[in-house]
């Protein structure tokens, strides 16, 4: 339980820091204006794109940025990189199993924050609702950036030391 909530602070400083940076229209005191004709009130159209695309959506941030590529950005580096034909066609497959298993557990996010969402629409939230609910998005997220951050630890098999070094010259690291 401790890990939930522990996952639960992370996402929800997440989707704050998102909501924040989108909408910081300085001294407006409607700041959320629009976004009640969402479907999914704590999701923008293209949150709910990337998810269901299977995009990164900078969750992978902590390895990206420690030296950990990313299948994704491998892939639009192989000439540089001077990736192997084995080497480029591992990390499509890589890229392939993140991407299908990021779309399923983006569904997954989609799922947890409708239910979190028809709470409220209904007017059915209580406070052991909540929980249940933002428990169950809070980990949906964290399997999420699981998901991503998994990957990028396997294209660690995949490159040699000096290619990750490229690849950080590369992407500006």
């Amino acid at each position: 339980m401790r890990l939930a909530r522990i996952v639960f602070v992370i996402v929800a400083l997440a989707v704050a820091s998102a909501v924040l940076a989108q909408h910081a229209h300085g001294g407006n005191h409607a700041p959320y204006a629009g976004m009640q004709d969402r479907p999914i009130k704590a999701l923008s159209d293209q949150q709910l794109a990337d998810l269901r695309a299977g995009k990164g959506m900078s969750l992978a941030l902590p390895a990206e940025l420690n030296g950990y590529p990313g299948p994704s950005h491998a892939l639009e580096l192989a000439g540089p990189l001077k990736l192997s034909a084995t080497q480029r066609a591992r990390t499509q497959e890589l890229f392939t199993q993140m991407q299908r298993e990021a779309q399923a557990v983006g569904e997954e996010v989609i799922a947890a924050e409708t239910a979190l969402e028809t709470l409220f629409r209904e007017k059915r939230a209580t406070a052991d609702a909540v929980a249940a609910a933002t428990t169950q998005a809070a980990q949906a997220h964290g399997r999420l950036r699981q998901t991503h951050l998994r990957y990028h630890l396997a294209m660690m098999d995949v490159l040699s030391p000096d290619q990750v070094a490229a690849y950080n010259r590369l992407r500006g690291y």
